[in-house]
């Protein structure tokens, strides 16, 4: 979900990510916290009046909420059998919920206005927290979320070209050593663009 921002034009892409962010935490934490099917039934149709608020395509949304989808296939049948269909159906809609919330956050807002509203969030804490270098930390987070899939994705196929496809060991050993190459590339970088340790 990291990057998949779309452009767009709607109310909901142009309010402050901070606002965003804010009213994120609130309402999944509101969602958490809910019991009553009718409400989380209209905690979702309220989700769905925003993406249509939003104008974003079905098909970018859809995605962002398929996995989600896979785990509940699993998790909803085991809630049911040892606590009841209103229990499984309460976390379902929980979940859904939540990740549907999330995922209109990720579409309509960069992550770079992202990581300007952590650094103003951590601004009144100077004397102890360096907004500059957490924002830049959260930066390389979020590169090398693709970066490692990507390194991921190369050792498996390679692993699959010298028939290794059951050992773990290479998949593994090759993925460590290479995301270690990365970061030590990474550092060098920093250090020579003028970041210190």
């Amino acid at each position: 979900m990291i990057g998949v921002f779309h452009p767009g034009d709607s109310l909901v892409h142009r309010a402050p990510a901070l606002l965003k962010l804010g009213l994120l935490a609130v309402l999944v934490t509101v969602v958490a916290v809910q019991s009553s099917l009718v409400v989380l039934g209209a905690a979702a149709a309220a989700t769905i009046v925003l993406f249509l608020v939003a104008r974003l395509p079905a098909r970018a949304a859809w995605r962002q909420i398929v996995p989600i989808l896979w785990v509940l296939a699993f998790a909803v049948p085991v809630q049911w059998l040892f606590s009841g269909w209103e229990s499984a159906a309460t976390m379902a809609f929980r979940l859904v919920i939540a990740v549907a919330l999330a995922a209109l956050y990720t579409l309509t807002t960069p992550v770079s206005a992202t990581l300007d509203a952590m650094q103003l969030l951590l601004r009144p804490l100077h004397r102890w927290v360096d907004a500059d270098r957490v924002g830049l930390a959260l930066a390389l987070a979020i590169r090398c979320v693709p970066l490692l899939a990507d390194i991921v994705r190369e050792v498996l196929e390679a692993r699959k070209a010298r028939g290794a496809e059951g050992s773990v060991m290479a998949l593994a050993v090759p993925v460590i050593v290479r995301a270690l190459r990365t970061a030590d590339h990474l550092g060098e970088a920093l250090i020579a663009r003028g970041f210190d340790d």
